[in-house]
């Protein structure tokens, strides 16, 4: 399966995961919504859904809508055969043989079988049409927190564009940063990354990591959102450098002081409602 996150939404107190494939496209669990008629055997509530002849149908016009690799003359097969009493099909021979998209198997912890929002309505209605309707109500409500979220990140972008006009009309020379050391100037760094890493934050990746094996992630994933706003605009300005032929120590200088004079020049801002922004970002 690809990359993507996880979420949950609740249903009559069941908890029911939501898988975003590659961050994009919403599977909820079927395995989930199963326990609230067998908790104790959910795949198999799901093995009967896929038996009836209903449901072959139905995932048929789906992948047909929205699949141009589902394999036709395999679902047929399947539709010829479903409702009778031998006729037995999982998640993965369906999705095996068929090619189909709207279903996910995956396994190991917090697997189970995944389906696309139209699908798992579909199934729920099958388990209890009241037990859809709390699940519709819940899947809206993270919908929306999501669309929420998405506001707040374009109202944060706004105002670190007011920052950065500032920053790139502000004057001030002064430096809060010490100065690099010639060991730090004359290393060929391996990338231009780990280049910046030490032009901002006065170490390598590798150091951070050494420092902090406790945490999770890179150092960046810990930096202010200052330090950011200045490292995307020193990101910027390096490319620049490189089209000027400069070679690395000469950028280093540059983008060290370019570092200092912003990093200052953010301090002297009133930035009170850029904190408030970033706080309920985190909420």
């Amino acid at each position: 399966m690809p990359k993507g996150n996880k979420d949950t939404i609740e249903a009559k107190g069941f908890t029911i995961q939501i898988y975003t494939e590659d961050f994009k496209n919403d599977y909820i669990s079927l395995t989930d919504i199963a326990r609230y008629k067998n908790a104790h055997e959910p795949k198999d509530v799901v093995k009967n859904w896929l038996r009836v002849r209903d449901t072959i149908e139905f995932l048929g016009l789906w992948e047909t809508i929205h699949n141009p690799s589902f394999k036709g003359v395999e679902f047929d097969s399947f539709r010829k055969e479903a409702g009778t009493n031998a006729f037995t099909l999982s998640p993965q021979r369906w999705i095996e043989n068929t090619n189909a998209i709207g279903i996910l198997s995956k396994s190991g912890r917090g697997g189970g079988t995944f389906a696309h929002p139209d699908i798992a309505m579909e199934f729920a209605s099958w388990i209890s049409a009241e037990f859809k309707l709390y699940l519709i109500q819940d899947y809206k409500r993270l919908k929306s927190d999501e669309n929420s979220k998405l506001s707040l990140g374009w109202n944060l972008n706004r105002e670190i564009s007011k920052i950065n006009y500032k920053i790139h009309t502000d004057a001030i020379k002064e430096y809060l940063l010490k100065d690099l050391t010639n060991e730090q100037l004359s290393y060929q760094y391996a990338s231009e990354a780990d280049m910046l890493n030490v032009a901002l934050f006065n170490k390598r990746a590798k150091q951070w990591r050494e420092e902090n094996p406790d945490l999770k992630g890179n150092m960046r994933d810990y930096a202010s959102l200052n330090e950011l706003l200045v490292l995307a605009n020193m990101e910027s300005y390096n490319a620049i450098l490189i089209g000027k032929g400069m070679d690395q120590k000469e950028r280093m200088i540059e983008l060290r002081k370019l570092a200092r004079t912003q990093l200052l020049s953010i301090e002297k801002l009133n930035n009170t409602g850029i904190k408030s922004l970033e706080d309920k970002s985190k909420q």
